[in-house]
């Protein structure tokens, strides 16, 4: 039976990973339910984001962590087809469920994305982790709260030990949800590092979680063609320069995080 908590690829597994990427994923997202497996220009969106982080370099090992629900057993399935690490565990508790696929897969240090990223670079993944490894000690380091990369660049990197703390301490829901908020609320407590650019393009909106989201994204990756390795974020931006109006396509779209 696939539906229960736990791991279910684990290559390896005996060996030490120290930096595990780990994505979340799930289909019951309320705004647009399926929208990880959706297909968009031939493949499916989570295919598109796990073929972008696997050009990523500065780490050893990626995991998605989806859920128990019945309704994430096609996640699980996709994973084992493609020889990727899968975890599962609570589907609102996401704090604990990176906490178990982090213990599990003996992670030192943590990488989260979201699978709702499609458009992720990974040369602005491996920028993030190279400025966590380099400005040791840090506890926390991301792009994400003082925002200068467009949404669906996110990346957050922080140490397993900062994790687990937050895990065992965590009771405001919103900490427990979204997983984070607990490290970057307490500044005077974790030391943290903001990674940003001197071009700000916080305007920009390529992450996927309404229909509006997944038009334009679905616009960019089929203008990107057929591709046989990674694209990057200044292409996103080209294609941009030659379709002003598709940024209009989901300008409105109000983002749901604390």
């Amino acid at each position: 039976m696939l539906a229960s908590a736990g791991v279910r690829v684990i290559p390896d597994l005996e060996r030490e990973s120290k930096r595990v990427m780990i994505l979340q994923a799930r289909m019951t997202s309320t705004r647009l339910p399926g929208k990880v497996l959706k297909s968009v220009a031939g493949k499916p969106m989570l295919v598109w984001e796990l073929d972008q982080l696997a050009a990523a370099q500065n780490y050893d090992r990626l995991v998605v962590a989806t859920t128990t629900n019945r309704e994430d057993d096609p996640i699980e399935a996709l994973c084992a087809e493609r020889g990727v690490g899968c975890y599962r565990g609570s589907e609102c508790d996401v704090l604990s469920r990176y906490a178990g696929a982090a213990r599990v897969y003996l992670a030192r240090t943590v990488i989260r994305v979201t699978g709702d990223c499609p458009l992720i670079d990974p040369a602005v993944v491996d920028q993030v982790i190279r400025l966590y490894a380099e400005q040791q000690p840090t506890d926390y380091a991301s792009n994400t709260c003082a925002r200068t990369f467009p949404r669906g660049c996110d990346v957050e990197v922080f140490s397993r030990e900062v994790l687990d703390a937050a895990n065992a301490e965590a009771t405001d829901p919103a900490e427990r949800e979204h997983v984070t908020p607990f490290l970057y609320r307490r500044p005077e407590r974790f030391r943290i590092l903001q990674y940003r650019q001197e071009r700000d393009e916080s305007h920009l909106r390529w992450t996927v979680d309404t229909p509006e989201d997944l038009e334009l994204v679905t616009r960019i990756l089929t203008s990107l063609g057929t591709r046989t390795g990674p694209f990057h974020k200044s292409e996103i931006l080209a294609i941009l320069e030659e379709h002003p109006d598709w940024i209009r396509i989901n300008a409105d779209v109000r983002q749901v995080r604390v």
